[in-house]
């Protein structure tokens, strides 16, 4: 969200022409247009978005199911390289007007070139460093995110209000295209076909030994530590060959509350049994070990996920904020965050995939038109008359 705010604050003055995409196939706004009719054909335009998406959504959803994975890692390898390639050339070469860098057109597409192949080979491939790879996808969200600040101010709001609407009920329908993708991914334990953000990485690989290392970061609130370790006490030998790890365990004002912390490392046998999983889930009376919270959610890993198309329309969010005022931009920041975190607990709360646009986008445009009809007048007037507060 700050490079998208950075890129809209330098190139604003120079480069913010308006933007002919399939975001406004129905209607291009004018300034001499009435406020009626810009609300009206930002509807139309957003209604037609909305349905293109929810259309290759299922489209995808449909190549998934008859295990199309190599047609779609390709299809979102080549989306990747456009992204780098033609969009963050374009961007590179207003930069590089705005601020006359002296370089020549060879130099320029070869580092070009070999910027957006890296990226790809780094979003698709798993032996890249993890901090290349999120670098590369926070990189694709901000250009993506960028070029959408460019559309009419109308548009962009009632866009941003449709997909909030249409990404819940894309996961919470029963229908929806992402609850299928999701479930299908859950029933085939496979990965998403998405671009996904991990902010909590985990790694698997083999040791030298030969016997399978498993690095990960879990946390499990254990009550009744007692009896869990008297249950558990027979079947410490199972549970110890297939674990790698070290647990501190951290013990609370209460004898039967526990935290229990699974780091990188080797696990003892008599800690074994503490060993599990973010949510303490059962399913028919087992430990829910292998529940899978996806979209906005848990993997089996622990790793926290976050679709980048929610990163993307939060930094349209902010950079269109940022057009307007710094103010607005920080009570916009401030309430998506605030919007994540309600989205966390909810998602702790009910233990199943959530959406993690509609509470952050309700928010910050909220936020967004109070900040700029109240707060700012508010604040401008005690300014004028020298009130200090």
């Amino acid at each position: 969200m700050f490079l998208v705010v950075l890129l809209v604050s330098v190139l604003d003055s120079g480069s913010s022409a308006s933007l002919s995409s399939i975001a406004t196939i129905a209607y291009s706004e004018t300034s001499s247009d009435s406020s009626w009719d810009k609300f009206l054909g930002a509807l139309l335009n957003s209604l037609a978005f909305v349905a293109v998406v929810t259309v290759v959504t299922f489209v995808l959803v449909l190549l998934f199911y008859f295990r199309c994975t190599k047609f779609l890692k390709i299809y979102m390898g080549f989306s990747s390289f456009v992204v780098l390639g033609f969009m963050g050339g374009e961007i590179a070469l207003f930069l590089i007007e705005r601020f006359s860098v002296p370089i020549d057109c060879i130099t320029f597409s070869v580092l070009l070139f070999n910027f957006a192949v890296v990226g790809v080979l780094a979003v698709f491939m798993s032996k890249m460093a993890i901090f290349v790879t999120q670098g590369y996808l926070v990189l694709i969200g901000m250009l993506v995110a960028y070029w959408f600040t460019l559309l009419p101010e109308w548009t962009t709001w009632v866009l941003l209000v449709a997909l909030a609407l249409y990404d819940l009920a894309a996961v919470l329908l029963p229908v929806g295209p992402l609850r299928l993708l999701v479930e299908l991914a859950i029933s085939r334990d496979e990965d998403i076909p998405a671009l996904v953000y991990e902010a909590r990485p985990v790694t698997h690989h083999d040791s030298g030994s030969g016997q399978n290392t498993i690095q990960t970061r879990v946390w499990r609130e254990r009550r009744n530590v007692r009896q869990d370790l008297e249950d558990n006490s027979n079947s410490n030998g199972n549970v110890v060959s297939d674990s790698n790890s070290t647990v501190d365990t951290v013990q609370s004002g209460h004898n039967d509350t526990r935290i229990a912390r699974v780091e990188e490392g080797q696990i003892s046998e008599r800690d074994g049994e503490l060993s599990a999983p973010l949510l303490d889930h059962r399913v028919n009376g087992q430990d829910g070990e292998s529940f899978l919270l996806e979209s906005i959610g848990l993997g089996s890993s622990g790793a926290i996920k976050l679709g980048l198309g929610d990163f993307i329309f939060y930094s349209v969010l902010v950079g269109r904020a940022a057009m307007y005022d710094f103010m607005t931009v920080y009570a916009c920041y401030l309430a998506i965050v605030a919007g994540l975190g309600v989205t966390l607990m909810l998602l702790a709360l009910y233990q199943k995939a959530l959406p993690a646009l509609p509470v952050s986008i309700a928010l910050g445009v909220l936020f967004y038109f109070l900040t700029r009809f109240l707060l700012e007048v508010f604040i401008v007037e005690c300014s004028l008359n020298l009130v200090m507060f």
